[in-house]
């Protein structure tokens, strides 16, 4: 099975989860690849964002689609980089918005992206694939990852009565009806994808970080501080 020390907080989903074939044999691919790849992120931060974001800490969800894929970018939090690493397109379309909405100036400085202080207040951010072969955007999509982070999404969905999910793209936004849970009333931000194809088609201007934060206040829950 894969490697990896079980994120607190989220032990009876990575229990139930462990028990099903399908993560074997995504296993089983996994370590083939690392065996004979440069596999990114690092094996001891496959599952950064679990670990970074607790199951009942979650407040606010941002999907990405796959971790970047050269070296020194990926540590585990979508549209996420290490410390000192150059911002990637995504990224720097985010600050832009962020800056715009909320007039939070993040820069396009390489040491303002990591977004692990997001995550620290609640912020899950889940890349639906969680592995990606070097240089190969996609590589590892197909394989089982996908119905692992679907059923993350859907616990967070069912065990809490309000979380904001901000789904940019059509791949997010096709979570969508695994997280429409009867009885909760959760917060759906939709937009075109921050990526230089789909930007300018409707993610600047769609303003996802203030209305999280109307979302979360009007539920009487914390706002997110994005300027962390």
């Amino acid at each position: 099975m894969l490697n990896f020390a079980m994120p607190s907080g989220w032990n009876s989903f990575f229990t139930e989860e462990l028990s099903k074939t399908y993560l074997e044999s995504l296993s089983i691919f996994i370590e083939s690849e690392r065996a004979s790849f440069e596999i990114y992120p690092p094996r001891n931060e496959t599952f950064a964002a679990f670990n970074a974001t607790p199951l009942h800490n979650v407040k606010v969800v941002i999907v990405g689609q796959d971790p970047y894929h050269q070296p020194g970018q990926a540590h585990g939090l979508s549209f996420s980089v290490n410390n000192n690493v150059a911002l990637p397109p995504s990224l720097r379309n985010i600050f832009t918005e962020l800056d715009s909405d909320v007039n939070v100036d993040r820069g396009q400085h390489p040491a303002k992206g990591n977004l692990l202080s997001w995550a620290q207040q609640g912020v899950l951010l889940l890349n639906t694939t969680c592995t990606v072969r070097h240089g190969e955007a996609g590589s590892h999509s197909g394989k089982g990852w996908e119905k692992f982070t679907t059923a993350a999404l859907r616990v967070v969905a069912e065990t809490h009565d309000h979380v904001v999910f901000i789904l940019w793209g059509k791949h997010a936004q096709s979570l969508k009806p695994h997280l429409e849970s009867n009885g909760h009333n959760h917060t759906f931000i939709e937009s075109p994808h921050p990526s230089p194809l789909s930007a300018y088609r409707g993610f600047f201007g769609s303003k996802p970080f203030s209305k999280a934060n109307t979302a979360l206040t009007s539920a009487t829950q914390d706002p997110i501080d994005w300027s962390a």
